[in-house]
């Protein structure tokens, strides 16, 4: 009885809130496990539902993981979005203590995520590029609100191209921090803030 309930339940699940549940059980397990021990058989077997209806949703294991990783990126920008009144200094800190403990507590995925991009996997280098893009968008907004920092960015007509390349910048730290740096969390964040600091007003 209670099994043919949970059939029912299962089946009661919309296309997008089937989609949404299979994400979720994707971003613990490429969390938990480095991505070539994340099985398509074991995030079927979790989400109750057949290998078969995973691969309609996710023609790919490469498909699936970029799908997680491009929700996770929403899911970040969502966290770190911009605070109209808090000065950008005071938000750019509360962002970086939010995305690194994402990091650390994503590390598999986030390894994966970039070692992907670096080999040239181009369904990761769109997922990739879209959040980068999303990223520097709300970079930008947020320094040309603030009212310190605001009227020194319209100044700087290389301001854009800055906030790309500290982007990498902070991302190529995160990845040594998880090697096994000896900073601490705060350390990094300080380190990831003064840099784009530096670059806006030296």
């Amino acid at each position: 009885m209670a099994a043919n309930q949970g059939e029912r339940t299962r089946r009661r699940l919309s296309t997008e809130e089937r989609r949404e549940q299979l994400l979720s059980v994707g971003a613990r397990l490429f969390s938990e496990s480095p991505y070539d021990e994340v099985w398509i058989e074991q995030v079927a077997e979790i989400a109750g539902v057949s290998r078969g209806l995973l691969y309609h949703y996710f023609p790919t294991k490469r498909d699936f993981f970029a799908a997680v990783v491009e929700r996770q990126s929403e899911r970040m920008l969502r966290m770190t979005a911009a605070v109209p009144g808090v000065p950008a200094r005071e938000q750019l800190a509360a962002g970086l203590d939010t995305f690194l403990e994402y990091v650390h507590a994503h590390a598999h995925g986030f390894r994966a995520f970039h070692r992907a991009d670096a080999a040239g996997d181009q369904a990761i280098r769109r997922v990739y590029q879209r959040a980068l893009a999303a990223q520097e968008r709300q970079i930008l907004a947020t320094l040309a609100a603030d009212p310190e920092l605001g009227p020194v960015a319209q100044q700087r007509p290389d301001l854009k191209l800055a906030v790309r390349g500290w982007l990498a910048f902070t991302t190529a730290v995160c990845l040594e921090w998880l090697r096994g740096s000896d900073l601490t969390r705060e350390q990094v964040r300080d380190l990831c803030a003064r840099a784009l600091l530096g670059v806006i007003a030296p």
